[in-house]
C-alpha cells in the first residue's frame, strides 16, 4: 500500500543491511533498534506506526534491521558489538547522512554509545531509551541480571519464541489487547529465528560499555520508564551519571516497547531535546475520508512490461488519479510504488472519485482496487496519520480487481446519495481491534 516505505539494502562488510527512510524533518535521526526488529512489519500495527510517524514529523528518520535480524542478512555465530556498530555507519553512508542524532533503544543503546564515542564528528546527539551500559550483574553493578536470570531468559527464548508470552514483561499495559498479542507473536517470528534470538541475547550478556561512557562528547538524553520490567531504571540513572552532561528523564509506566503506552511522552522529550521545541500540541484532528488505491497484479505486470513501459503506465495512472482528485476536491497525500493515498472532506465525493478512476484506468487495460474509511485523522503539517488511515489501508487490501470497498462508517454516512452497496461481511483488520463490516460499492444512480 501507499503508506509502506521502500526497503533498501546496503553492504556492511560482506553482509546486506536492510534500511528505510521516512519523514521530512531538517535533522537526520537514526533509530538503532533493540533486541530484534523487522522494518516492514513495524508498519503493520497502528501503535508502532504512530510512534515512528511522530519521530519522522521532525526528522528524516533512518531505520534499519541489525545483521542477523529482520530483513538483513543472517550471520553465522555471534556478531561483535563493533561489527554491529559498523552497520550504523554503512546505513548513514548509504543515505548520504554526514551527521545524525542516534536513538538507541534497549540493546541499541550500547551500539549508539560506541558509535558516538568513536565517531563524534558524525553524531549530532545521543538519545538512549530503556537502555543500559552493562546488562549483567557485577559486584560494582548490582542492578544487572544474575546468571540465574540470564539462564531463565535464554531458556525461555529457545522454548517459547514466537508466542506472546513476553508481553506481560515487555508491554504489560497491552497484555489484555488480543490484537497486539497476535502482532507481537508474529513480529518475533519474522524478526528472528529462535536460534538467532538466542545468539543475540547471548551476545547482550557480554556487553559492557561502561569504560567508554566518559568519552562521549555529544549532547545526550537518557529516557526511561520508571517501572520498566525489562531494564531496571537504575540502569538509566547510571548512564546519566556517567555520560558527561547527560540529561535524565524518567517517565511513568512499565512498558519497555517505546510504542506501547504513552509513546507521545517519549517522542515529546526526544523532539524537544533535538529541536528545542515540542510540536505535538500542533497536531490537528479532523474528520476525513481516506482513499487508498493501487494497481491489481502490479508485480506481475511490471515484470511483463519491463521498467520503461511500467514507468509509463504508472505515469498514466497517476495522471488519471490526479485529474479525478481535482474534479472531486480530494487532496493527494502520498504515492509509493503503484499506491495512491488521498483524503476528502466528504465520503460521497471520495467514492465517486474512486469509481471514476477505476473506470478510466479499465479503459486503459488495467484494474485498480480501492478502499475507503471515514474517521478522525491526525494532521501534522502536510502529513496525515492515525488509526483511520490504518483502517483505510487495510480495507483497500481486501478489495478485489476493479472494486471500491468501504467500511460501514462510509456506507452509513452516504445514505441518500444514490450509491448502492453489496455487503461483504465482517472482517478482522490487521492491527485493528474488533470486527469491521465491509461493503462493495455497486453503482451510482
Amino acid at each position: 500500500m501507499a503508506s509502506l516505505p521502500k526497503t533498501q539494502y546496503t553492504k556492511s562488510g560482506d553482509l546486506h543491511i536492510a534500511y528505510q527512510v521516512t519523514g521530512s524533518g531538517a535533522l537526520d535521526l537514526v533509530v538503532v533498534p533493540g533486541f530484534v526488529s523487522h522494518l516492514e512489519f513495524q508498519w503493520e500495527h497502528p501503535w508502532s506506526v504512530h510512534f515512528f510517524e511522530r519521530l519522522g514529523s521532525f526528522s528524516r528518520l533512518i531505520r534499519f534491521d541489525k545483521r542477523g535480524t529482520g530483513l538483513s542478512d543472517r550471520v553465522g555465530g555471534i556478531p561483535t558489538l563493533e561489527q554491529r556498530m559498523d552497520d550504523v555507519r554503512a546505513v548513514m553512508d548509504a543515505v548520504g547522512s554526514d551527521r545524525a542524532a542516534l536513538f538507541g533503544g534497549s540493546e541499541g543503546g550500547p551500539m549508539s554509545v560506541l558509535f558516538a564515542a568513536t565517531y563524534p564528528e558524525r553524531t549530532s546527539a545521543l538519545v538512549l531509551y530503556g537502555s543500559y551500559a552493562r546488562r549483567s550483574w557485577a559486584p560494582d553493578h548490582p542492578f544487572g541480571h544474575s546468571e540465574q536470570e540470564w539462564d531463565a531468559m535464554i531458556d525461555g527464548i529457545e522454548k517459547s519464541w514466537g508466542d506472546d508470552g513476553t508481553i506481560d514483561i515487555r508491554a504489560p499495559s497491552a497484555a489484555g489487547n488480543e490484537g497486539y498479542r497476535k502482532w507481537w507473536a508474529t513480529y518475533q517470528r519474522l524478526a528472528a529465528s529462535p536460534g538467532a534470538a538466542v545468539a543475540v541475547m547471548s551476545m547482550n550478556k557480554e556487553i559492557d560499555v561502561r569504560p567508554i561512557l566518559s568519552a562521549i562528547r555529544v549532547p545526550s538524553l537518557v529516557v526511561h520508564r520508571t517501572d520498566d520490567r525489562v531494564i531496571r531504571v537504575e540502569q538509566a540513572r547510571y548512564l546519566a551519571s556517567q555520560i558527561p552532561g547527560a540529561r535524565l528523564v524518567e517517565l511513568a509506566g512499565a512498558d519497555h516497547a517505546p510504542w506501547v503506552g504513552d509513546s507521545d511522552a517519549i517522542a515529546d522529550e526526544v523532539e524537544e531535546f533535538l529541536t528545542g521545541a515540542r510540536h505535538s500540541g500542533e497536531t490537528d484532528r479532523v474528520l476525513a475520508t481516506v482513499l487508498f488505491a493501487d494497481i491489481v497484479g502490479s508485480t506481475e505486470r511490471a515484470t511483463t512490461l519491463g521498467d520503461r513501459r511500467w514507468g509509463e503506465l504508472l505515469e498514466t495512472y497517476y495522471a488519471v488519479a490526479r485529474r479525478e482528485l481535482a474534479r472531486f476536491r480530494g487532496r493527494e497525500v502520498d504515492t509509493a510504488g503503484d499506491g495512491f493515498f488521498a483524503t476528502f472532506d466528504g465520503p460521497a465525493r471520495a467514492i465517486r472519485c474512486a469509481q471514476a478512476t477505476a473506470s478510466a484506468v479499465k479503459l486503459l487495460g488495467f484494474d485498480i482496487r480501492a478502499g475507503l474509511h471515514t474517521g478522525e485523522c491526525e494532521v501534522i503539517g502536510e502529513k496525515v496519520g492515525g488509526i483511520a488511515v490504518h483502517i483505510g489501508a487495510r480495507v483497500a487490501g481486501l478489495a478485489g480487481p476493479g472494486e471500491v470497498l468501504v467500511s460501514s462508517t462510509v456506507k452509513d454516512l452516504v445514505a441518500g446519495s444514490g450509491l448502492r452497496f453489496e455487503e461483504r461481511g465482517a472482517h478482522t483488520l490487521k492491527g485493528v481491534p474488533g470486527e469491521w463490516r465491509l461493503f462493495v460499492v455497486a453503482a451510482a444512480s
